[in-house]
């Protein structure tokens, strides 16, 4: 954890009401950019503590990754003295981030307009499902499902059967698109005073995402072909070499004719085919099958210590086990080794940016499920007697 908070969000205060994985990737990001990110979580606590290896329980692995430099707060937020006390902590943020559906958080008076009348200062962020005025802006949204409609799961090979991606790709980049919303609109405020409502949903992010690259023809009116930029569904993919695969990215005419000088098949770049990006592109099969054909000729460290010399991009295949010793991440300080309170000797990532003056990091350890109710409570103005009327009548719940 950072010494010395120097974060560049240092003093500002974020209420995070959110779960599973969108919502916490967001704060995280924000905690750990030196903001105090204040977790409320519900007695039986955030859905994604009981998921993956866990020392204890509520403290599993992909919680401890998506939740560190925050603080925990239980409430029960289906009693009003913890919709109260919700309120009154929100009085003293500056952002509010939230990914249960606006209907719901409306019924119990702690949407942004509720909100936002004592403080019209608050920036509040929804993550949503679906963008309002859709016929599915009440949809529920899921990573699998948001893939899904997004059309991430028939974006492989054609004849491959449908298949997510492997990692949770519709919650993580819709909780960075997040983070990202809270942070120009925290620069609006500072500007103007003026606090704002965000809606950041899912869908639209993620079709946004899969559309880019995949528009292609469809990007012109009248269409100039169809969509689908075939390179990524069909021909990208690690090569085969003579004893495993290899890597590599080839794209300007240079790379082109160096890779095949270097491969002994110079006479390739003089095909009609081949000599510029538009006409290469056009016969991606045929190029990538000759590429094929010769990758297959030789070993893989044989073919990357040849192209490594002739400056082609190239890069071995690593798998989730080679990343923990990467010689490049262990040397750059990305992974940090520490000792949490609770579940001991842990290793987590550090850091994905580098910052001259104001470095960004984990802050605190990830908290136990109502590790910092009572402490929290305090600071909104509540007494020990208060906080422990609270906690008697079930409203509030702190760590054993």
């Amino acid at each position: 954890m950072q010494d010395d908070m120097t974060g560049p969000l240092l003093g500002i205060r974020v209420l995070d009401a959110t779960a599973a994985l969108s919502g916490p990737v967001a704060t995280q990001i924000l905690g750990d950019m030196g903001a105090d990110v204040i977790k409320v979580e519900s007695p039986d606590g955030d859905t994604i503590r009981g998921m993956g290896p866990a020392r204890h329980d509520g403290m599993g692995a992909m919680f401890l990754h998506t939740n560190r430099s925050k603080r925990s707060i239980v409430l029960d937020l289906k009693e009003g003295a913890a919709r109260e006390a919700f309120v009154r902590l929100s009085g003293t943020c500056d952002i509010v981030v939230c990914n249960t559906r606006p209907k719901a958080m409306a019924r119990l008076g702690l949407d942004y307009a509720s909100l936002s009348k004592e403080r019209p200062g608050l920036v509040y962020v929804s993550i949503v499902g679906y963008g309002a005025g859709g016929p599915d802006s009440d949809k529920p949204a899921y990573d699998d499902l948001i893939q899904a409609v997004a059309g991430i799961p028939l974006l492989h090979a054609p004849g491959e059967p449908p298949r997510y991606a492997p990692i949770a790709v519709a919650d993580r980049v819709t909780g960075i698109c997040a983070a990202n919303a809270a942070l120009g609109a925290m620069v609006h405020k500072l500007r103007t005073g003026q606090g704002q409502h965000v809606e950041v949903p899912m869908f639209e992010t993620i079709a946004a995402l899969v559309l880019a690259d995949h528009m292609a023809g469809l990007t012109f009116e009248p269409a100039l072909g169809p969509p689908i930029f075939q390179r990524y569904v069909s021909i990208r993919r690690p090569f085969p070499t003579a004893d495993g695969s290899i890597c590599l990215m080839v794209l300007t005419d240079k790379q082109w004719r160096t890779f095949f000088n270097t491969a002994g098949q110079p006479e390739v770049m003089d095909d009609e085919r081949f000599k510029t990006v538009a006409s290469r592109t056009r016969h991606l099969e045929a190029l990538y099958g000759i590429v094929a054909s010769l990758l297959k000729q030789r070993p893989t460290d044989e073919w990357i210590a040849l192209l490594q010399e002739a400056d082609i991009p190239v890069a071995k295949l690593e798998t989730v086990q080679s990343l923990m010793s990467h010689a490049h991440l262990i040397k750059t300080g990305f992974f940090q080794a520490l000792q949490h309170p609770s579940e001991g000797a842990i290793r987590t990532v550090a850091k994905t940016s580098n910052w001259s003056l104001t470095p960004t990091g984990p802050t605190r350890p990830t908290p136990r499920l109502g590790e910092h109710t009572r402490e929290i409570l305090a600071e909104c103005g509540y007494s020990p007697q208060q906080a422990d009327e609270l906690i008697a009548a079930g409203a509030a719940r702190e760590a054993p």
